[in-house]
């Protein structure tokens, strides 16, 4: 019988795994290998702060999971994971309703032999007061666009003359990751941008940003001398950074900090901490740890159930010789994604399972068209700072790499082509 491997999760590290098991081990009938996934279409989660900005048309950079699958021979099943059943080894999926309610695709069981869940992470909010009734999140293209709409529609009734030409739009950004940091950037260029279409009775410098940063630095989980050149741009950008302030409340106008501080904000964005989805906590006796994390042994096997695989944001991977976990960064993912492919052809053998050790290439923050910033790490160079123009082409990169890794790479150089030439006829960011 044919080895069934079930993938949960159409990320980057799920949707890699797919296509590279689907042209190795599906091409051959060694396996049939199936990806479940909520949505129809694949975007990369790095770039939703700019489909946010709106500097990115999410339509033109989706993938479909369809189309993937039939040209890269796996199969797609379209559903949200609910429940697990280990000893019939069936992961139960949720029915999916179409716009009006209707039941689209029914709730169903898929079998599997070898179980693969790659269901990234959501937002923590720290169940902090306010925040999950007043706050946007960044965790979907549907939550990206839905903040771009809101900021665009300030601007739409501006130029209709619905309002003052000199009302101020506050955004606030808690949390100074990459996340946070980069869309403050890119809100800046926008506002810029806006006004150059012609929607400038909002002038770009009503646009005000204001970062909040619980830690006392901002990009906390990167090292010191990538964070500070990146704190000095955002503030000759205009934007307001404040450490050290730790948000207690949000409200519809505001959020209030520890200290009492009270920080105005129009739009409210939430760009802090990560969780594993709510429904794998302890999902059939499998071990879980506070954020909901499945905790994996090296071989990415979760500790409890030898044929059931996690990776990526979802899962807790011991990293040897620290006492921390492999950090979720979307190179953690990639990594493991490969080694997955070369483990899971190893199970089918019979063989035993590599273990992953986890190798930090370095960090890539880009701050739009302002700066970009980072390091590069590796066994010849060490570690080596960027900045500017050569640090930006380094982070371009990292998604062409992406790229090609789901389409090969003559189709990824056509859609470069394609890119480069829809430039000159398309406006420079999303209108609509």
């Amino acid at each position: 019988m044919t080895h069934r491997i079930v993938i949960v999760g159409g990320g980057a590290g799920g949707l890699e795994l797919a296509t590279r098991l689907g042209k190795t081990l599906g091409k051959k009938g060694t396996a049939s290998v199936t990806l479940v996934d909520a949505n129809l279409t694949h975007i990369w989660k790095p770039l939703l702060h700019e489909v946010a900005a709106g500097s990115l048309n999410s339509y033109e950079d989706e993938l479909n999971y369809v189309a993937q699958a039939k040209w890269n021979h796996f199969q797609f099943q379209l559903g949200k994971m609910t429940g697990l059943n280990r000893e019939a080894r069936q992961i139960h999926l949720a029915a999916t309703l179409d716009e009006n309610g209707l039941e689209l695709v029914p709730a169903r069981s898929l079998d599997y032999d070898s179980l693969v869940i790659s269901v990234g992470s959501t937002t923590n909010d720290f169940n902090t007061l306010g925040a999950a009734e007043h706050c946007l999140f960044l965790d979907s293209r549907k939550q990206a666009e839905k903040f771009h709409q809101q900021l665009l529609n300030h601007y739409l009734r501006a130029h209709a003359g619905q309002v003052d030409h000199t009302q101020e739009i506050t955004v606030a950004i808690v949390g100074a990751g990459a996340t946070g940091v980069e869309l403050a950037a890119e809100l800046h260029n926008a506002a810029h941008e806006l006004a150059a279409y012609g929607l400038g009775k909002i002038k770009p410098e009503n646009l005000r940003i204001t970062v909040i940063e619980a830690g006392p630095r901002v990009l906390p989980a990167l090292p010191e001398r990538i964070g500070g050149p990146v704190h000095k741009t955002l503030e000759k950008l205009g934007v307001t950074v404040l450490t050290d302030a730790a948000v207690s409340e949000v409200t519809a106008d505001s959020l209030i900090t520890a200290s009492g501080l009270v920080i105005p904000a129009t739009l409210k964005v939430w760009a802090a901490g990560i969780r594993a989805p709510a429904f794998l906590q302890e999902i059939d006796g499998l071990e879980t740890n506070r954020i909901n994390q499945l905790q994996v042994l090296p071989t990415l096997q979760t500790t409890r159930d030898e044929n059931i695989f996690a990776f990526g944001d979802c899962a807790a991977c011991p990293q040897k010789g620290s006492d921390r976990n492999v950090p979720p960064r979307a190179q953690a993912a990639h990594q493991q994604a490969s080694l997955l492919v070369k483990s899971l052809k190893l199970r089918i053998e019979g063989k035993s399972l590599p273990e992953y050790k986890y190798t930090d290439y370095g960090s890539l923050i880009s701050l739009s068209k302002f700066s970009a910033v980072g390091n590069l790490m590796g066994n010849l160079t060490g570690s080596v700072m960027l900045e500017g123009w050569l640090a930006r082409m380094f982070y371009v990169s990292l998604y062409r790499m992406h790229q090609m890794a789901l389409y090969g790479t003559f189709r990824t150089l056509m859609l470069m082509l394609g890119s480069r030439i829809g430039k000159g006829t398309e406006p420079r960011m999303k209108l609509h």
